[in-house]
């Protein structure tokens, strides 16, 4: 899945770099104001390429002394950044172009140009969407679309997704704008085009950082998983299994803490021993799992947040109380 998932940036790159360079050059020749917009669309999306590629490597670094928990929560942050970049420049200069052309119209020449050049960007952004879509719907299990959407963990299919999908959307209202502004003779539907391709980047910004702000912040894991834990703490010797807490640091990386009561009859070392099962036996089950912390707790449906601390018997790094 990591490899593919590389893939699609990859092939989202090497077409938007193409695609970025087609569009200035075809606005240079046709003065268009919407084959302008859609040229910094596209250098905004190749930088947020750029930026996913550079979190998921930082993301993969080991855990150290300054950053126990890893550095998985980076391709949040970098993705968080991507939101802002589309809103800022993708949909802020799109908007800033096209009330300036709005009100100082200037008419296309070339049009056959700028059509070529769309033509070509719709089919390059369409293939890159197609690999970002295959590999999204191969991830979403039996859940809706929308509610794969909301609910992924990947925020960088999500973004390669969405923002493939704005473009190709971009380019229809930019070639409706520019056939527009031919048919009527009024070159202000250029304009009108830009500040709906603004808008249209403006939406999507905002839907991808809230979803990057609430993975930044920590989202618990699939409900399907976490009751997967429960089933798999489940053992002789397990008298009850209380709150189990899950977060994801990263789309495959998650820690679980779970709220456990053995048998009072149990002794330590027996514990401990259980303990070992349930954890081996977990990450074996789902290897997304790198972290699990199992509290010995007489009243398992005591909940984390009323507790200072999580124990494990065989822990060497125990919170100290």
């Amino acid at each position: 899945m990591k490899a593919e998932n590389n893939r699609v940036l990859i092939v989202a790159l090497a077409a938007n770099v193409g695609i970025a360079v087609a569009k200035f050059v075809a606005a240079a020749i046709t003065g268009s104001s919407a084959m302008l917009t859609e040229g910094v669309h596209s250098l905004v999306d190749s930088s947020n390429q750029l930026l996913l590629m550079y979190g998921k490597k930082r993301a993969a670094k080991p855990a150290d002394a300054t950053h126990p928990g890893g550095y998985g929560r980076e391709l949040y942050f970098w993705s968080f950044v991507v939101a802002l970049l589309v809103f800022a420049l993708g949909a802020g200069v799109s908007v800033y172009e096209g009330v300036i052309h709005f009100l100082e119209p200037e008419p296309a020449v070339s049009p056959l140009i700028a059509y070529g050049v769309l033509a070509i960007a719709f089919l390059l952004e369409g293939g890159s969407t197609v690999a970002a879509f295959r590999e999204f719907n191969a991830a979403r299990g039996g859940k809706s679309w929308w509610g794969a959407l909301v609910s992924t963990k990947d925020a960088t299919t999500v973004i390669v997704l969405l923002e493939n999908g704005a473009a190709m959307a971009g380019i229809l209202i930019a070639a409706v704008g520019l056939a527009t502004s031919q048919a009527t003779g009024d070159p202000r539907f250029d304009g009108v085009a830009s500040v709906l391709i603004g808008l249209l980047l403006g939406v999507v910004a905002i839907f991808l950082a809230r979803e990057a702000k609430g993975l930044l912040i920590g989202e618990a894991a699939d409900p399907v998983l976490i009751d997967g834990i429960r089933r798999g703490v489940s053992r002789p010797g397990v008298t009850g299994i209380g709150e189990i807490m899950t977060l994801h640091n990263a789309p495959e990386q998650i820690v679980a803490a779970v709220n456990v009561d053995f048998d009072n009859r149990l002794g330590a070392g027996d514990v401990e021993r259980i303990v070992d099962e349930i954890e081996r036996d977990l990450r074996a089950e789902f290897p997304a799992i790198y972290r699990v912390y199992v509290r010995p707790h007489e009243d398992a449906g005591t909940k984390f947040g009323a507790t200072r601390g999580l124990v494990r018997p065989d822990s060497s790094d125990r919170p100290t109380e």
